[in-house]
């Protein structure tokens, strides 16, 4: 998709949006963006990456200076220096924060802005502050649109570290006045998000399953049709119904895809947390099961199920 830079810097110069310079490290499709939009906001952004096609994209970026190191990024900030993690959970993220507690200094703050268990949030926050750091956690919506449109952000900071997250929030949110929440303490803004991912998991299974059934009737239904009037005055319409619309309305675009369905980590932390409260969370579990199934994960047991079938009735058993 292209945007319009111009009308981004434009909206946001209206905005009075003070932040500081800043690092975001990890520049794929979301890292690259938010550092975009910041830089529109008047925020001096050193992007970081260590692929060279990801700093290539951002070269040329006006009010964006791309480094291949954390140490390069790191020495070219201003103290305190704030520095914003934009990668995937687990190793990458744990390497970046093992090379930052190397090298920052008390004051500095550490913004994860990746999908991380906020469990793991709560202990690195611990360890951060041991050291006069500061460690807040921020969940990030909003997607490829996000540039244009501005993201929706859930964060979890101490009183200190607050006001300078909410700086850059106000920048990166649709307006400086919405669309960003201070949640609680670190560790909050992760959990906040994770049920966002669990609800977006049930939402989207509710609309793959009824224009499935759709698909399945006897009526020759027009099924691009029927989510566009969906859209307009239905209790169902949402930014989910218009994307599903839009790939609708494309010509074969459905026939070719294959029908897996990817699931990531905030799916199956929002189950476990179901499990750990005791709280039913029926529609999102099922929903992740979904995606397991959509995997192959089923296989081996609908096999036993079918071979059962046969032991107890006889029944046929089709073979590969």
């Amino acid at each position: 998709m292209s945007t319009d830079l111009t009308a981004v810097s434009e909206t946001l110069a209206h905005a009075a949006l003070p932040a500081g310079p800043l690092a975001m490290v990890g520049l794929g499709r979301m890292g690259a963006n938010m550092a975009r939009r910041l830089a529109c906001a008047g925020v001096a952004v050193h992007g970081v990456d260590p692929d060279a096609g990801a700093r290539a994209v951002l070269h040329d970026a006006p009010g964006i200076t791309v480094h291949a190191t954390l140490d390069e990024a790191i020495a070219a900030l201003p103290a305190p220096r704030s520095v914003w993690l934009m990668l995937p959970a687990g190793a990458a993220t744990q390497a970046a924060i093992d090379t930052l507690l190397a090298r920052l200094a008390p004051g500095d703050l550490v913004i994860d802005g990746g999908n991380a268990d906020h469990r793991d949030t709560r202990r690195r926050a611990e360890v951060f502050a041991a050291r006069g750091l500061s460690f807040a956690d921020c969940g990030v919506s909003g997607g490829v649109w996000g540039l244009e449109n501005g993201y929706c952000l859930m964060f979890g900071a101490d009183a200190s570290a607050a006001p300078r997250v909410a700086a850059l929030a106000r920048a990166l949110a649709p307006a400086p006045d919405r669309g960003w929440l201070h949640c609680g303490p670190p560790g909050s803004g992760h959990f906040v998000k994770m049920i966002h991912n669990g609800i977006e998991y049930g939402a989207m299974q509710a609309f793959a399953e009824g224009f499935a059934l759709l698909e399945g009737s006897e009526y020759g239904l027009d099924l691009a049709q029927i989510g566009e009037v969906w859209r307009h005055g239905s209790v169902i319409r949402s930014w989910l119904l218009d994307l599903t619309v839009a790939a609708l309305a494309e010509p074969g675009a459905l026939e070719a895809v294959q029908p897996l369905v990817a699931d990531s980590g905030e799916g199956r932390w929002t189950v476990e947390e179901a499990i750990r409260q005791g709280t039913p969370a029926p529609v999102i579990a099922l929903a992740l099961m979904s995606r397991f199934d959509s995997q192959g994960r089923a296989d081996t047991a609908n096999r036993l199920l079918a071979l059962m079938r046969k032991g107890f009735g006889g029944h046929p058993v089709k073979q590969k």
